[in-house]
């Protein structure tokens, strides 16, 4: 997944396990098939995150290989096969530590950048 700028010499490589919990976030929502699930990000983040399907689809089985979704196919809208995945139990829980990670890692990236103002967010 890169991040979009609007200077192409700009793009990185967002930080590691990010696009794990924002794959587990989008599937809160209910099942969705991988194109779904990168156009959601897409439309999300205001088409800064670009996610590729060389990034997304190994994300998604190293996310079913660890138990966190499940998939099995089904039918797009357009009337296409195409395999659905969802988020399980472990999934949850595994995306509430991820959150809870990434709001202390913004709150304290914050911290740096701006001393001396108050923390993002408080939990």
């Amino acid at each position: 997944m890169t991040l979009q700028s609007s200077r192409a010499d700009a793009r990185t490589e967002l930080l590691h396990g990010t696009l794990d919990m924002l794959i587990l976030r989008t599937l809160q929502w209910g099942p969705h098939h991988g194109y779904a699930i990168a156009q959601t990000l897409r439309a999300q983040s205001s088409e800064v995150l670009q996610v590729e399907a060389g990034s997304l689809y190994p994300a998604l089985q190293r996310l079913a290989k660890k138990g966190w979704v499940t998939a099995k196919w089904g039918q797009t809208e357009a009337n296409q096969r195409a395999k659905f995945y969802s988020i399980t139990a472990e999934g949850k829980r595994q995306l509430a530590r991820e959150t809870s990670r990434w709001t202390q890692l913004v709150d304290a990236i914050a911290r740096v950048m701006s001393p001396g103002a108050a923390p993002a967010s408080k939990e």
